[in-house]
């Protein structure tokens, strides 16, 4: 890819990715929403805190305009050692995930998702400053471009007056 190609993606919804079923997702469809974008595991010591206040948020702001995005990740630990079916099924099952599971993903390294690469690079220090382990959280605006990225620790209800104020803006 010639750097000027890399140059003209401006936004997230530049990105087509691949759900849970290997089936292609071109997150243009997110246009106009707000985006937590989040890489989850199912085994994680944070894992119980922040899918059961996703799924809070998710159901509070859904109608609003809001979408979570869930990336599973097995880089951390080896905490998301599972298939794609089973981590949905975990999601879905344990704590009632309504929003959008990928597919698993590697979010550092050569083999990083481009669409991480690019959120890195929105949002981070030295050298994109890679991803610190699962429930990263990238939160971005109605125009795909990202405002804000929160540690694995920051807890998802905490960050509820930024999503508010995204999706009070036009």
């Amino acid at each position: 890819m010639s750097s000027t190609a890399s140059q003209s993606v401006q936004s997230v919804h530049d990105f087509t990715v691949k759900d849970a079923r290997g089936e292609d997702v071109d997150l243009s469809v997110y246009k106009g929403k707000v985006l937590l974008i989040v890489n989850v595991a199912s085994q994680c010591g944070l894992t119980n805190s922040n899918y059961t206040e996703m799924s809070q948020l998710y159901e509070k702001y859904k109608d609003k305009g809001l979408e979570i995005l869930a990336f599973p990740c097995n880089q951390f630990g080896g905490e998301e050692p599972g298939s794609n079916e089973e981590i949905v099924e975990f999601a879905c099952t344990r704590f009632k995930a309504e929003y959008p599971i990928f597919d698993k993903v590697d979010v550092n390294g050569q083999n990083a998702a481009p669409v991480y690469k690019f959120l890195k690079s929105s949002k981070g220090g030295l050298f994109g400053d890679s991803i610190k382990w699962n429930f990263s959280k990238f939160l971005v605006d109605k125009e795909g471009r990202v405002v804000d990225r929160y540690a694995p620790t920051t807890s998802p209800l905490s960050i509820e007056k930024d999503i508010k104020k995204l999706l009070e803006t036009s």
